[in-house]
């Protein structure tokens, strides 16, 4: 048994830095640089929740070629436990374009292709899994989105991270039912504090936005608002995985019994860490464990 389940999507990742993203008309542009790093919302949170000391296994879905191998290669390394349900063909891969301002563009190139057989499993190993954990983070994917049901009847809490959610979407809306403490980006919507309210209305008992450099909001089930600033950050490296560790961040400090601000804080400054790397998170920078980190199959 651990102490948190994340399930949802862990990738390997091909990230261009440019100058500036591409206009949309036909053109040349140089890069300037490149690398092959760990990607994925799900693969993030559980590298920064192990990075905080917390028990924690990944539970995802991975094909059956090189990219497969790279994924669970590097969360080895991060002595990150990997519970992969496997299917034929690729895994997931993206190419994600950044600016040196953190904005990004993310292509996906491939998505595992699963079918109810390989659902019924993921859904199945994750309701094990369930059992006895004292939170169950369950990110944005169709086999998630399949799970809900069976993670609800386990009564362990769920956690979501909603990523760029405008409110209406009916994909995201299973997740915002579902979810005790629900975490999203301001990208999409022109009223934080409406759609922070609107995930509370729906049953939520904190949500929060993070918004970049100002910091982040989260409205509470009594609906008192809290507030924490960006930590401050001498460089940015890089954006990827700072969302991811904001929520970790808040989840370890709230697994310790810490109050809503003082997670707040604790969130801003693993998000900050983040920033530091060209990894989702700094644990992935070094080798920590050689071992084989309890993987599972089914």
């Amino acid at each position: 048994m651990v102490d948190v389940v994340v399930h949802g999507p862990a990738s390997w990742n091909q990230v261009v830095d440019l100058d500036e993203l591409p206009a949309p008309v036909p053109h040349m542009q140089f890069a300037r640089g490149h690398r092959h790093v760990l990607g994925g919302t799900s693969a993030g949170k559980a590298a920064h929740l192990r990075e905080l000391g917390v028990d924690v296994e990944l539970h995802t879905v991975l094909g059956t070629d090189a990219a497969a191998a790279e994924i669970e290669q590097t969360l080895r390394r991060a002595s990150v436990p990997v519970a992969a349900t496997y299917v034929d063909g690729p895994s997931e891969r993206h190419l994600n374009l950044m600016d040196p301002h953190g904005g990004r563009v993310s292509l996906y190139l491939d998505v595992p292709q699963v079918d109810p057989d390989d659902v019924a499993a993921a859904v199945s190993a994750l309701r094990r899994a369930a059992g006895g954990a004292r939170a169950l983070v369950l990110d944005l994917s169709e086999t998630s989105r399949a799970a809900v049901d069976a993670v609800v009847a386990t009564g362990v809490p769920i956690w979501t991270d909603l990523h760029d959610y405008d409110g209406r979407s009916a994909f995201h809306a299973p997740f915002a039912d579902a979810a005790g403490f629900v975490f999203m980006n301001g990208d999409r919507t022109s009223s934080v504090r409406e759609l922070l309210r609107a995930c509370i209305a729906r049953g939520a008992g904190l949500a929060v936005c993070t918004l970049g450099a100002d910091g982040a909001l989260a409205v509470d089930a009594r609906g008192d608002e809290h507030h924490v600033p960006a930590e401050p950050v001498q460089s940015v490296v890089d954006t990827n995985g700072a969302g991811d560790g904001f929520m970790a961040g808040y989840l370890a400090a709230h697994l310790d019994g810490a109050e809503v601000k003082t997670a707040l804080a604790a969130g801003a400054r693993q998000a900050a860490r983040a920033l530091g790397t060209h990894q989702l998170c700094p644990l992935l920078d070094r080798p920590v464990d050689p071992e084989p980190a309890r993987p599972s199959e089914w």
